[in-house]
Parts: structure tokens; C-alpha cells; sequence
């Protein structure tokens, strides 16, 4: 072997070591982590930007309509900013006379006469003596002489006795209902109003 076939091989051993590394052909592409981000900031190969992936927040879930508070059996609309008077439990209240009471919430015990708009009588309440009023909804105990214009509406656990008179009635199965009952406090309601603005007129 003559000293130029010993150079070319030493030639061709020596280039990969030595030489300049060819350009590596394949193009990194960013990974989905860094493609995803929030900024849209990337860009593909081509050149065109990449729309940054909205990520829409789940609208609330509608709440069920039995979740809801359920509405009064007598339909007694609420009348905001109305006086409401609680008699609250292990409360006796004897002897008086309500008047301009929006709405009455008896969970005590009341003696009383009273003339309102709606009347509440909890499981726990009892009412005793006159009452007038719009909507009556009961669910403990009521005594004496009962006028609903509107409408009564008796509970599983409630129990009325007396002179009862009313526009409508809803009884639930259990609820009590006895004495001296009349249908029609409404229409007599009406039917006294003229007579009562003619001896205001006279007057």
C-alpha cells in the first residue's frame, strides 16, 4: 500500500469527525401543549395563524322547578314592602285588634279580632276569636268566626270550627273544616258595598 492510498483512506475515515453536520431535514413542529395555549400566538408552517381554542364556560344549571319554593295553595299574591306581623312560637298575644296588617303569620298562640289581607297559621299556630280577610291559609288550628273573601285553604294538619264563611275553599285530605259554614263572603262582600257607599253619600 503506497502512501497515497493510505492518505485517501484516512481522508474518508476522518470526514464524518471533522466535516460540517449536513442540516438535519425534519422540522420540529410545536406539540399540542404549546399549540394549545390561550395566547394564538402560533403559527403552522404555512405561515397562517392558529385560532386559539375558546374554551366556553358551562352555562349554570337551571334549577329545578321543584326546587323552587313552592306557592300557596291559595294563590294570595306577595306584596312587597307590605306590614307582616309574626307571632312567634311560645308567644301568647290576647285581648287586641289588628288592623292595617298587610299579612299575619301566627306560630304562637293569638286571641284576637283583626281584619288583614292574608292570614298564616302555621302547624304550630292557633288563632282564636273574629278574623276578615282576603286569603286564609291554615295549617294549625282556627276558632271562632272566619271570613275569607277570597279563598281558604285548609292543610293536612289544619283544623277550622266556628262560623266559617268564604269566597272559595281547598280542604287536603285530612285537613278539618266544621260549624256554621256558608258559601258566598265575596259576593255578600260586593253586594254590601253599594248599600254602604249610599249611607256614606247621605251622610
Amino acid at each position: 500500500m503506497n502512501s497515497l492510498q493510505l492518505e485517501s483512506i484516512l481522508m474518508t475515515m476522518q470526514a464524518p469527525f471533522f466535516g460540517k453536520r449536513p442540516a438535519d431535514p425534519v422540522h420540529t413542529r410545536p406539540g399540542p401543549a404549546q399549540s394549545s395555549g390561550l395566547s394564538g400566538s402560533g403559527t403552522s408552517d404555512g405561515g397562517h395563524a392558529s385560532a386559539a381554542p375558546v374554551q366556553a364556560q358551562a352555562p349554570a344549571p337551571a334549577k329545578p322547578a321543584g326546587s323552587a319554593a313552592a306557592a300557596p295553595l291559595s294563590g294570595a299574591p306577595t306584596k312587597e314592602g307590605g306590614s307582616k306581623l309574626t307571632v312567634g312560637p311560645n308567644i301568647k298575644l290576647k285581648g287586641v285588634e289588628i288592623t292595617d296588617c298587610d299579612t299575619l303569620v301566627v306560630e304562637g298562640m293569638v286571641e284576637a279580632t283583626m281584619d288583614s289581607r292574608v292570614m298564616q297559621i302555621t302547624e304550630i299556630g292557633a288563632f282564636k276569636g273574629s278574623a276578615e280577610i282576603d286569603y286564609a291559609e291554615i295549617h294549625g288550628e282556627f276558632n271562632g268566626n272566619l271570613t275569607v273573601r277570597e279563598k281558604l285553604v285548609i292543610y293536612s294538619t289544619g283544623r277550622v270550627t266556628g262560623k266559617i264563611r268564604y269566597g272559595k275553599v281547598v280542604i287536603q285530605e285530612g285537613g278539618q273544616l266544621m260549624g256554621d259554614i256558608q258559601f258566598g263572603a265575596a259576593h255578600r262582600a260586593e253586594a254590601l258595598l253599594p248599600a254602604k257607599m249610599g249611607l256614606l253619600n247621605a251622610a
